[in-house]
């Protein structure tokens, strides 16, 4: 069986062909603007797609719809945090965020990460497999029903799993979540984040996606970067920074570099100073992460966020100090964990 949910709407047409368009249009509002779990029973489906439904449905297709596993709240209630269990039984974690009222929505694309990221929780656990497009957009769908009302703003693919690694089920998401007729998320409001695949980096550039590119480095020598990011001995900085350049290039778009401060690790101003240097040139904004704890690594936030970002800003690198949120319930960035299955 193929779920409904990983269907673009062309394909969604291609699936439901000798039908009128109109049953297409019908069903994918009721999928994907309504975020429908049960189609057995809508007055708003005629006849001739009630049929289709009653007949497909369990025999062909199937709706992905994630059972609700656990949900944890931060303390202050700015954070949800939604541990979902896929169909084989996997589970993976979302998190659903407010800013201002204004609400964000981070997925996995993944279950694990083949990355290793040392201070990174889902890097500690290791890769599992692949999501399929329809398991990311379910994510979305879900977070979109706890809010009831409230409309989901913005996209950030930076939960468990390096995006660019699963990179066409991931396009295929974005292309279902942003369908105008559908959820509806502008590829204005969609940040894809990578720890540095090249190749990946490489594709979006040469196929001009819309979304924002936001890139964990963490450090500014390669035997600085290495030490956090094991990836980088396949992709050396030098490699990760020219493709970064050819994306700036071609795009004309800025990047978003993520830095997670560790004490005495990477958070001296000599570093900052070399991490200016290597980014002069491209249009890059710094996002400064103070270091969240994992039960799998013994490093400490730095207590130098402002010191680092000042030298940035000298350097004529612009950068904030990410907001920390959901930090007591692991819904931070690089907390993200599930049990593998």
């Amino acid at each position: 069986m193929i779920s409904l949910h990983d269907l673009t709407f062309p394909a969604l047409a291609d699936a439901m062909s000798g039908l009128s368009p109109v049953h297409t249009r019908t069903l994918w509002r009721a999928l994907h603007r309504e975020a429908a779990t049960d189609l057995s029973a809508r007055a708003d489906f005629l006849p001739p797609l009630r049929r289709w439904v009653a007949e497909k449905l369990g025999a062909s297709f199937f709706p992905e719809v994630p059972a609700l596993a656990e949900e944890t709240a931060s303390s202050d209630g700015l954070t949800r945090k939604f541990l979902l269990r896929l169909a084989d039984g996997q589970t993976i974690e979302t998190v659903l965020m407010s800013y201002h009222a204004r609400f964000t929505a981070c997925v996995s694309t993944q279950a694990g990460c083949a990355m290793g990221c040392v201070f990174c929780a889902t890097g500690q656990m290791g890769f599992v497999r692949h999501l399929r497009p329809g398991e990311i957009v379910a994510q979305v769908l879900h977070a979109q029903r706890a809010l009831g009302e409230d409309r989901l703003r913005n996209l950030v693919l930076m939960g468990m799993g390096e995006p660019l690694h699963n990179y066409d089920s991931v396009m295929t998401a974005l292309e279902i979540i942003s369908d105008r007729s559908g959820i509806n998320i502008g590829p204005s409001r969609i940040t894809i984040s990578t720890v540095g695949v090249v190749p990946g980096i490489l594709r979006l550039a040469e196929e001009a996606r819309p979304y924002h590119l936001a890139v964990s480095l963490h450090g500014a020598s390669e035997a600085e970067r290495a030490a956090l990011v094991p990836v980088s001995r396949r992709w050396p900085l030098d490699e990760l920074i020219a493709a970064c350049r050819t994306y700036s290039g071609k795009t004309r778009r800025r990047i978003f570099f993520e830095w997670t401060l560790i004490a005495g690790a990477n958070d001296s101003p000599a570093t900052a100073a070399r991490l200016a240097e290597l980014l002069a040139g491209i249009d890059a904004h710094v996002n400064l992460i103070p270091l969240n704890p994992t039960a799998g690594f013994a490093g400490t936030a730095s207590p130098s966020a402002t010191d680092f970002q000042h030298t940035l800003r000298a350097a004529g690198i612009p950068s904030t100090i990410r907001q920390r949120r959901g930090i007591d319930v692991a819904a931070g960035c690089g907390q993200l964990r599930a049990a593998r299955q």
